[in-house]
Formats: structure tokens, C-alpha cells, sequence
């Protein structure tokens, strides 16, 4: 991070690009555990303090559950305890949807200057760093996906709404053209704003459920990616309420229809050249590609406990919807919880995986951290990928799926929560006071919508996220 007189004098010049730009105010953000964006905001013109000293934060919200309540875990719990918020001068952005606001996201110390080991932006860049010591350039990039949706006329916002009846600003087709005719004014200014702010994107365009759409941006190293899934998460919101309408990240907006995904795209190269190019290899993929994907693949039952944090994230985890349920990959498809995408032959730098199962409610620094550890564990235990598979496991026989070898992925958070306390890699990696508050925070929501039903479970959650 640098001295803090080095901290101060470069956020003095910082705070005096921001007052150019017109900026009075700046967010800083941290993840929580249970995938909330929490938040302090400054007078820009406090900028070089809070580089030199930091802004005061309470530990405990790292055992914060999604619905603002505090449990406990063996190293975290109570009011006592405080941590200082610096600021990132490196990811500083002026908000193109909030004029007069910046933001950066926050890394997070004790009052003794040391690193607090439960920072989960410190963990992403700690296994970058353990990836980059072994050779590896990761590059990794999240898709985005929200349903938009009107208040109904009428209603009564003092009124807990959570479960009034949902009104969609665009009926057209799946996938479809009209979609974006509805809302092109809205997405249009989507795109723009993300632009403004230095997000580079691939794709924008309609998903299936009523009134979805997804946002893919362009790669970069693990921790770019983790912040870019925080900022365009938030960009989404604000431009969504300057159009008179509501974004939910949730994993479940309605239950029993599609829900939306978070999915992790990663790619591996070394010196240059991409892991997912060598020639006569079995798949494209380099030997050290294969045991990090299948490391990945192998712990994918303990992973869900990060990328799919909600009991509500369950309801999304249905067979044949594109959700990858089954514990196994596939070259293009779509049903396989990791999805190798060979990219076009003539790019050199072309080939990817994707993670399905992850969705909205994931803390993406939690994802990119634990992915990293997966795959680092796999080369070091020599893991590899067993055949891959061209069909939809959910049109298998039980037989036939037990033949291959296809085993369902936890349909439960208390079953992943139970296979990522038992993860020796996961909590080697995290270490015991961040994997503690993880697990605390999992099995305060299973305790919290034990007795729910499906419905219940979703109107609850919806506005989470």
C-alpha cells in the first residue's frame, strides 16, 4: 500500500481530480459474507485521510446475514473490535449513473495497521498472488444477471412489499429482439455508463425469465474482476432507478422460474501463451490446465457453499435450465457445471472455462479466491478431468448417470455448507477466522428460512441482492 505520507500525497492529487470532475462524495464498498454490499461514504475532500488513516468499520459484519442480523462465529462476534476501510486509489471511479459520487472498493486492517484476516477482497488477491508465484496469468470475468421489474400502481410503499405482485417492463420473447426495443432507452444507458467508468463490455442483451437480462465484461486479473462484478452490479441499480425501475440480482426473483446466475469465467496462460492452446493435447488444454480445472471440479460441492451462499440460491438449481446441477464439465455445454469454451481456432489467446452453478447472492471476491485455491489444489494433488460430457445429465437415467459417474451437486446450503467445513483446501486457504465467518453466516440463513416454503423463501430474498 506504501507509506502513509506516500498514501496521502497521492490521494491529495487524486482528491483534487475528483473536485475537477465535479465529485463531492466518495462510497467505499466491501463484500460482506453473505454477498451484501456494504458501504461508508466520505467527503472527497476527506480522500487523503482516509488513505493515510482509513474509516472506521465494525468487525462484525462479518457475520452479518443477508437480512442485516448478527450472528457469531468462534473469532467474531459482538459490538466490540473496530477495523479501518482504505481505500483502493488504483479503482477510484467517478459514478457516471449518481453524479456528484465516486467510488472505490475498500481493503480492510486492524487499528495496528496489520491486514484483518477476514478481508475477502485481501483473500482474492492473496491466491492471485499464490497463482502468479506458480507461474500462472489467470484472467477471470463474471456474466451478470438481473430481472427488472415496476412497483405495481397503487401500491403502498410503506408496505413491506416483498411479497406484492411483480410488474415486468418488456413481455417480449426470451432472448428476443422486442426485449431490447422495450428497454432500449434503459439499456442503452446501461452500456454508456459502464463505459464511462472504464468497464469493457462483451456482451448486453435479454435473458429468459420476464424482464432478465446479462451483462458479460471483458476479462482481467482476479481481483479487477471481483471489483468490475461489484461496480456493475451497482451501476445496474442506479441507472435502474433513474428509469423508474427496480434491479434484483437475487438468485430466485419468482419461485420456479429461472433464476439469475453470476457465472465465473476463468482462463489459464503462462509466459504468454494460453493454456487452453496446446496442440495434440486432449482437449486443448495443458497439463497443468487440466489438474487446476479439475481441482475445481472436484471441489465443486464445497465451492457452492461460496458461489451459491442462499438457501434461496437452490430454488435457482434445477435441472435442464442451464444451471449446471450435475457435477461434471462439458466442451460447450451448457448442462455441465463447468463448461470448457474451446473460443474461436484462429485466437491464439482464445479457450476458457465457465463456472454455471454461481449466482447474484455470491460475494465475487469469496468466488475468485476460492476457485484460485480449488485450482492451485489441483495441481498440487495432480487432480484430473474425467471424460467430459456432450449431453444433459438431467435426461439420464439414474443408471446411466451413475455409470458415467454423474453425481447431483448439493441441492441444499446445509449440504454445501457441510462440504465446506470439511474442505481442508478451502480452509488452509481462507484460514480459520474467514472460513469461521463464512460457515457462521451459512448456517444462520439455513436456521433463519428452515421452515419456509419455496415462495416464501424468494419474496423474502428478492431484494437482497
Amino acid at each position: 500500500m506504501g507509506s502513509p505520507a506516500e498514501r496521502r500525497g497521492d490521494a491529495r492529487e487524486l482528491a483534487a481530480w475528483l473536485e475537477r470532475e465535479g465529485v463531492r462524495t466518495l462510497a467505499l464498498t466491501w463484500v460482506d459474507n453473505a454477498g451484501i454490499a456494504r458501504v461508508k461514504a466520505i467527503p472527497a475532500a476527506r480522500l487523503a485521510y482516509a488513505a493515510q488513516r482509513g474509516i472506521g468499520m465494525s468487525p462484525v459484519f462479518d457475520v452479518y446475514t443477508s437480512e442485516d442480523v448478527m450472528t457469531e462465529s468462534e473469532h467474531i462476534s459482538g459490538p466490540s473490535g473496530d477495523l479501518r476501510l482504505f481505500p483502493d486509489p488504483d479503482r477510484v471511479t467517478v459514478l457516471a449513473a449518481q453524479p456528484g459520487w465516486a467510488w472505490a472498493p475498500a481493503d480492510r486492517y486492524d487499528q495496528k495497521g496489520e491486514p484483518h484476516p477476514a478481508c475477502q477482497r485481501r483473500f482474492a488477491r492473496t491466491m492471485a498472488e499464490r497463482a502468479t508465484a506458480a507461474g500462472l496469468d489467470l484472467r477471470m470475468g463474471f456474466e451478470t444477471e438481473w430481472v427488472v421489474t415496476r412497483a405495481p400502481t397503487g401500491h403502498d410503499p410503506a408496505q413491506d412489499d416483498a411479497f406484492a405482485p411483480l410488474e415486468y417492463p418488456c413481455t417480449g420473447p426470451a432472448y428476443g429482439m422486442t426485449r431490447i426495443v422495450e428497454l432500449s432507452d434503459y439499456l442503452r444507458d446501461v452500456a454508456e455508463a459502464l463505459a464511462l467508468q472504464g468497464i469493457e463490455v462483451h456482451q448486453i442483451h435479454p435473458e429468459y425469465a420476464p424482464g432478465q437480462f446479462e451483462v458479460s465484461c471483458a476479462p482481467g486479473d482476479p481481483v479487477r474482476a471481483a471489483d468490475d462484478a461489484v461496480l456493475v452490479r451497482e451501476t445496474v441499480r442506479a441507472v435502474s432507478v433513474r428509469h423508474g425501475l427496480r434491479a434484483s440480482f437475487a438468485p430466485s426473483v419468482i419461485a420456479g422460474q429461472v433464476g439469475n446466475g453470476c457465472h465465473l469465467h476463468l482462463s489459464l496462460h503462462r509466459d504468454g501463451t494460453s493454456l487452453h492452446r496446446t496442440p495434440d493435447a486432449a482437449w486443448g488444454l495443458a497439463p497443468d490446465a487440466v489438474a487446476f480445472l479439475g481441482g475445481v471440479l472436484d471441489a465443486l460441492p464445497a465451492l457452492m457453499a461460496v458461489g451459491c451462499p442462499s438457501p434461496a440460491s437452490y430454488l435457482r438449481l434445477q435441472p435442464s435450465h442451464w444451471a449446471g446441477v450435475y457435477q461434471c464439465w462439458g466442451i460447450e455445454n451448457r448442462e455441465a457445471a463447468l463448461r470448457l469454451i474451446p473460443g474461436a481456432p484462429d485466437d491464439p489467446d482464445g479457450g476458457h472455462a465457465e463456472i454455471k452453478t454461481f449466482d447474484g447472492a455470491a460475494n465475487p471476491y469469496l468466488v475468485v479466491g476460492a476457485a484460485i485455491a480449488a485450482g492451485l489444489h489441483g495441481i498440487e494433488s495432480g487432480a484430473r478431468l474425467p471424460d467430459p460430457e456432450s449431453e444433459d445429465p438431467g435426461t439420464l437415467t439414474v443408471r446411466e448417470r451413475a455409470r458415467r459417474r454423474i453425481v447431483r451437486l448439493p441441492g441444499t446450503l446445509t449440504e454445501a455448507a457441510d462440504r465446506f467445513e470439511k474442505s481442508a483446501p478451502l480452509h488452509d486457504a481462507m484460514g480459520k477466522v474467514l472460513h469461521g465467518a463464512v460457515l457462521a453466516v451459512r448456517r444462520a440463513e439455513e436456521t433463519r428460512f428452515a421452515e419456509a416454503d419455496d415462495e416464501e423463501l424468494a419474496a423474502a430474498t428478492r431484494w437482497r441482492w
